[in-house]
């Protein structure tokens, strides 16, 4: 039997920083990770730094001398080597201070104060006076015919492993996962296609944006086929095919590789949640009050597995939370995270905070509109991507911002501006007016809001 001050499930953002501030305040603390390919969670291994690292190589192929394909297995490989050092530089942040001890097993709970790990080598018992579940997100796999026996399935941890670049990818799902993997795709020059299950492209988004951007991803050559149902998979010669229904039409499609992008479930299946007094919802996701405490006295869950926004800067802020639980006073809690920020990494870059017109007037919010078109951007012109649309909500009595939408070049570094400025709650003639260096992209602010 081992005993700690603190316990702590998952290796993800949330997890490592708070067993880095447990440790600083004198708790002996446990981090458990079932994957010693994990070290450092879901963002830097198998999301956000690994695809965007591939997203960057997609953006700069035009600009190289050699084939598609040896582009892409080198794409891959510089992932990989990126992958790697981030990994190992993550297990000795933790594993080398004096009060972490990192263990590599896959942990299940007995009851709320005792947890089991089975490792390679053994399997022990722990206990502890503090747990923190911090597991993250799984894909979601459909219910799809011939799915599990076809060939050439993949999802997008593993789609990312793949060295040889598909000729022909057919993505199933046409959220945000999806059409960031089709623009990357084809971006590196295989022919995609999207099935998407909506009737409507981006459904969340306003109808001037989501059009957009469609058009930007169709001159990419990617065919997006709404309203559209798989209906089974099966292999076929070299190859796979899907058979879908399209409205009542019935249609196949032929291709190298099938990425399903039908969206992530939090990861709590096998951790024993059942032996505890921890709830879980009928998503599989643990139910938390505003504190991210559960139900159970001592037990928290952070990041995705908490069934909040899957990102990886809300696991951090998570973390914010339960520090100012055990070390502070309190008060900080769910409640006071607003306007949170969020960027698709389509080429050109989507990115959002705020209300948008759907929204605004789903909560019947009175606003007014200013737009204009990326290509009016001088940056945009020396990046050469002066696709895209800008587009900000103001509430004509205060005058502050009530949201925004970028969908152009650099808009993730953008997009955090605004965000500031809402959170002061400024006047949007704040943005209007401030100095910015030039040529920039942040810039085109001073233009978006002299509108």
């Amino acid at each position: 039997m081992k005993k700690f001050d603190a316990v702590i499930i998952g290796f993800g953002k949330g997890g490592k920083t708070l067993a880095s501030e447990l440790a600083k305040n004198g708790k002996k603390v446990a981090v458990i990770e079932k994957s010693s390919e994990m070290y450092g969670g879901t963002c830097i291994n198998i999301a956000c730094i690994p695809t965007k690292s591939l997203v960057h190589s997609a953006d700069n192929r035009k600009y190289s001398n050699t084939s598609k394909e040896e582009f892409y297995t080198n794409a891959i490989h510089r992932k990989d080597e990126l992958t790697s050092v981030l990994r190992d530089k993550n297990f000795h942040m933790l594993a080398d201070q004096e009060h972490i001890t990192v263990i590599t097993g896959e942990a299940t709970f007995l009851s709320d104060e005792k947890i089991k790990v089975k490792t390679a080598e053994e399997q022990l018992e722990v206990t502890a006076e503090q747990f923190f579940i911090n597991t993250g997100a799984t894909p979601v796999v459909p219910p799809i015919e011939g799915l599990e026996v076809a060939d050439l399935i993949y999802n997008s941890t593993s789609l990312q492993a793949l060295e040889q670049l598909p000729d022909k990818l057919t993505i199933i799902g046409g959220g945000y996962i999806g059409l960031e993997f089709a623009s990357m795709y084809a971006n590196f020059g295989a022919e995609v296609t999207v099935i998407d299950s909506n009737e409507e492209f981006l459904p969340n988004e306003d109808r001037d944006m989501a059009n957009e951007v469609k058009k930007v991803l169709e001159a990419k050559n990617i065919k997006i086929v709404q309203n559209s149902k798989v209906e089974s998979v099966r292999n076929q010669e070299e190859g796979v095919t899907v058979s879908y229904k399209e409205g009542d039409t019935l249609s196949e499609l032929y291709g190298n590789a099938i990425l399903l992008a039908t969206g992530r479930k939090p990861n709590t299946e096998n951790l024993g949640l059942e032996n505890t007094s921890v709830e879980v919802n009928d998503r599989g996701a643990i139910v938390v009050d505003d504190t991210l405490k559960t139900k159970a006295k001592n037990i928290w869950a952070l990041g995705d597995v908490n069934g909040g926004p899957q990102f990886t800067y809300i696991s951090l802020d998570d973390f914010r939370i339960v520090k100012d639980q055990v070390f502070g006073d309190g008060s900080y809690t769910k409640k006071e995270r607003t306007n949170i920020p969020y960027s698709v990494f389509i080429d050109p870059i989507l990115s959002h905070v705020g209300l948008n017109e759907r929204m605004a007037k789903e909560k019947e919010i009175e606003y007014k509109v200013l737009s204009m078109p990326a290509a009016g951007i001088p940056r945009a012109r020396i990046l050469e991507k002066t696709d895209g649309l800008l587009k900000a909500l103001i509430d004509p009595k205060t005058n502050e911002i009530l949201g925004c939408t970028l969908f152009c070049a650099e808009s993730s570094e953008m997009i955090n501006v605004v965000r500031v400025a809402m959170e002061a709650k400024l006047p949007y003639t704040f943005l209007r007016d401030t100095i910015f260096t030039h040529p920039t992209m942040s810039e085109s602010l001073n233009d978006l809001f002299k509108g």
